[in-house]
């Protein structure tokens, strides 16, 4: 740690951009197939080995985002819970019976399922285990299984931020700049069900011809029989429901919403151990532990970043562009935002951002919301462009090769580029109409 105090400031600066660059080149680019965790690993390490952040400095931001690291550990554990009561497996044998032998009412099922699961239980949920089992339905039913798979992978980001529990990205960067319960749907509410609405109709037009004809539900099992132990499940839907009147009421009076999942997560652990469903050995199996290294390395980095000065002129940068005003903030948050996410992925895009937020915070109060509405706007829906824009997306991919199924980037974006920049227009033009004048 030598060169914190021994070497000029710009020095230091040019150094600090320097390893941030190279740290989010490499989590975009993953040289010799490394973890995206392990990379912001070794970013974070050089900043303190070279000095440039402290390590009491580096532990004080990895304290201050607790809320943060604790949300994904509650998250992780409630949707690894509810799967083994079989709850993801008995909606969606609902979803078909509801659709009442029709392909098309039966893809309006799996975005309405992916909708609340992503408002619930965060858009990762809806990828990891959505997927696998839209999959496993369709297949059973003999459809067309590339409109059902696209529709789990594109509701779980354009469905992200109906709550502020709906997609980690929220609770990063509300937790820098938090928002009433109210403000958040007033601003981010009406847009979600915009997006979502143009997202179905662009789907039912691009697979109008996959989606004809009728299918067999005598193919399916019994929406009974994904329930394993009927005890279990129902105390899971109750706890589930409770967990989801919690959050409201934590959103609404700004308690961390990491408590609110982490007890939730906590309560269904003691039943799956009561009633012998699951283990604590085989829980731990069921959450990705690597999201926390790639989250605190990347605090660590863009907080090395953030002391030299440069998020805050980025700020002054984004305020410029903007022209100070609301329409402008929202605009140029939201584009940003989304182009970003496809870059270097939307968790280092939201870190990055909410630091550069920080430079706005002189300009007036509709324009300081505007881009922290944008944010969260960008950084949850910008990723439905491609393929490397979300760990939603990316568990998706994951979850098809292991099926034999191969979605090159080029055949996501095709579908990415004909939805995604409608629904981020249309959906930032209405939360510049809702900001307060």
């Amino acid at each position: 740690m030598f060169l914190l105090f021994h070497v000029p400031a710009l020095t230091r600066t040019i150094l600090t951009a320097l390893i941030a660059l190279l740290t989010l080149l490499g989590i975009m680019i993953r040289p010799f197939k490394w973890d995206e965790a392990l990379i912001a690993l070794i970013g974070g390490a050089l900043m303190l080995l070279l000095g440039l952040l402290s390590p009491l400095q580096a532990l004080n931001t990895l304290l201050n985002d607790w809320n943060t690291f604790l949300f994904f550990l509650g998250m992780m554990s409630l949707s690894a819970l509810a799967e083994v009561a079989g709850l993801f497996d008995w909606l969606a044998v609902q979803a078909a019976r509801l659709a009442h032998n029709n392909p098309s009412r039966l893809l309006l099922n799996i975005f309405l399922l992916g909708s609340i699961i992503s408002m619930v239980l965060s858009n990762d949920a809806t990828a990891l285990i959505l997927t696998p089992i839209v999959y496993s339905l369709v297949t059973r039913l003999r459809l067309s299984v590339l409109p059902y798979l696209f529709a789990c992978t594109f509701i779980a980001d354009t469905a992200s931020f109906l709550l502020p529990v709906s997609n980690p990205i929220n609770i990063i960067v509300l937790s820098k700049f938090p928002l009433d319960l109210w403000t958040f749907l007033r601003l981010l509410l009406l847009p979600s069900l915009l997006v979502i609405s143009i997202n179905i109709a662009i789907f039912f037009l691009l697979y109008r011809r996959q989606l004809q004809g009728q299918f067999d539900m005598k193919r399916l099992l019994s929406a009974e029989s994904s329930i394993k132990h009927p005890a279990y499940f129902r105390y899971t839907c109750g706890i589930l429901l409770l967990v989801v009147v919690a959050y409201v009421l934590a959103s609404a009076t700004r308690f961390p919403l990491s408590i609110v999942a982490l007890g939730g997560a906590s309560l269904l652990l003691v039943g799956a151990l009561w009633w012998k469903r699951t283990t604590i050995q085989h829980l731990g199996k069921e959450i990705s532990w690597s999201i926390f290294g790639f989250i605190a390395g990347m605090f660590v980095v863009v907080q090395a970043v953030e002391d030299t000065g440069l998020t805050a002129t980025f700020g002054q940068l984004l305020l410029h562009l903007s022209g100070g005003t609301s329409f402008g903030a929202v605009m140029i948050g939201t584009l940003g935002s989304a182009f970003g996410t496809n870059l270097i992925n939307n968790v280092p895009m939201a870190v990055v951002m909410s630091s550069a937020l920080g430079g706005v915070q002189q300009a007036s109060p509709s324009v300081h919301l505007g881009f922290v509405a944008a944010t969260i706007f960008g950084c949850d829906l910008g990723p439905n462009l491609t393929t490397v824009g979300s760990l939603a997306t990316v568990l998706w991919l994951l979850i098809l090769r292991r099926r034999n199924l191969d979605v090159s980037g080029l055949d996501y974006f095709k579908i990415g580029v004909l939805v995604t920049p409608l629904m981020l227009l249309v959906g930032a033009f209405v939360i510049w109409l809702l900001l307060p004048y």
